[in-house]
């Protein structure tokens, strides 16, 4: 059994317009309203202020003249964005990921609706208070005998209604065993290098609407702020960034599901993007390759269709290493795409070779349990000592 989430698109009537835009207000309200306690509870009190007493100062917000309309929407979407804010703060202080940032009505929002604000019946989503299902575009059923545990309703920037109906799957979805087997190497102009030689190229989304993003940037940027100008035009630029989005998670759906259908083993490196991206100079071209989440699907696909996914040490020397007699070459600039081994006189694309290494690795790591990081050498370990805290470079990917 896993757990599925399935999005679709909606449209709702005027009536159910309204009272999601109010849910979703509330819920804002309330999220930046515990937010604003938890903060100024530390730093005027030097105290931490727990999930359990924010729930109570909802309790008491309801009771405020100025709030009583917090008591106009489902009370559960509430509950939840402040569940949400104690997992932000739990991922916090785990370093994990940063302070939490107060909601903004421009970048839309979400309400998440349990078992108990929302009803299943006839294949329809019925939310409470609202007397007539949701007009969803199905675009796929779910299973047979599977029932949605929680329905999240969202609106974008660009104005567009979609709602994440969350089940749990009994499907066996395991694949037949198959024999073959690829080392992945991600790049940016290639974006991905199997070891069979195959190479997938880099659709580049964002680029191919630069542009076009770039004229409606500059539009929006003449428009009065608060006049109905600017926001038809903050429309048309959120349409585009909804585009070079969607087409770019339709893609690396597309990829990552026809890679572990076809592979029994896939073995890739287990890149820091997020120390990577701090180089001003790469920051655009390795986050528009989506590296992270190319690597996030394969895992947890790899898991549904019972395949194998193993993440290799990111400083094992996959382009270095010769792939014919294993001899490492001291140096090897990112410019260089080809090179003779100087040990075996091999040929070697750069990208290909690496490939092939790290599947290598991965094999030795699935059948032994074998470590692949390499072995640092002494002048490496010293500088390292000796390098101040917070000014080590991050190694740049070969």
């Amino acid at each position: 059994m896993v757990e599925k989430a399935y999005r679709y698109r909606f449209y709702p009537t005027p009536e159910q317009e309204t009272l999601l835009r109010r849910t979703l207000g509330c819920v804002r309200l309330v999220y930046n309203k515990a937010l604003d306690a938890r903060t100024s509870g530390w730093y005027k009190r030097s105290r931490r202020i727990s999930y359990k007493e924010t729930s109570l100062m909802l309790t008491e917000w309801k009771k405020q003249d100025d709030l009583f309309f917090l008591n106009d929407v489902s009370s559960v979407p509430l509950q939840q964005g402040l569940r949400h804010l104690q997992t932000a703060f739990t991922n916090f202080f785990a370093g994990r990921s940063k302070y939490p940032n107060f909601k903004k009505k421009r970048n839309g929002g979400t309400a998440e609706f349990t078992k108990s604000a929302f009803k299943w019946k006839d294949g329809q989503v019925y939310l409470a208070k609202c007397k007539e299902p949701l007009a969803i575009r199905w675009s796929r059923q779910l299973p047979a005998n599977c029932t949605p545990s929680i329905v999240t309703v969202s609106l974008d920037s660009s104005d567009r209604w979609q709602i994440s109906i969350r089940f749990d799957d009994h499907r066996d979805l395991s694949l037949p065993t198959t024999d073959k087997q690829v080392g992945l190497d991600l790049g940016v102009t290639s974006l991905i290098t199997t070891s069979d030689g195959d190479k997938i190229a880099n659709p580049k989304h964002f680029k191919k609407l630069k542009k076009k993003l770039a004229k409606y940037q500059k539009a929006l940027s003449r428009k009065q702020k608060g006049s109905n100008n600017r926001y038809k035009a903050r429309l048309k630029l959120a349409r585009v960034h909804a585009q070079i989005k969607d087409a770019r998670r339709d893609f690396t759906h597309k990829l990552t599901t026809q890679l572990v259908r076809e592979n029994q083993l896939i073995a890739f490196e287990d890149l820091a993007v997020k120390n990577l991206v701090k180089n001003h100079k790469l920051a655009q071209v390795i986050s528009e390759a989506n590296w992270a989440e190319i690597i996030r699907q394969i895992k947890y696909k790899s898991q549904w269709y019972n395949r194998e996914a193993i993440s290799i040490d990111k400083w094992f020397p996959s382009s270095k290493l010769c792939s014919v007699c294993l001899n490492r070459v001291e140096s090897l600039p990112l410019n260089i795409r080809e090179w003779d081994c100087l040990s075996c006189n091999a040929h070697h694309d750069r990208d290909i070779n690496a490939s092939i290494n790290i599947l290598a690795a991965g094999l030795a790591v699935s059948v032994c349990g074998a470590t692949v990081r390499p072995e640092e050498s002494k002048s490496r370990k010293a500088g390292a000592k000796n390098c101040p805290k917070g000014r080590r470079k991050q190694k740049p990917k070969s």
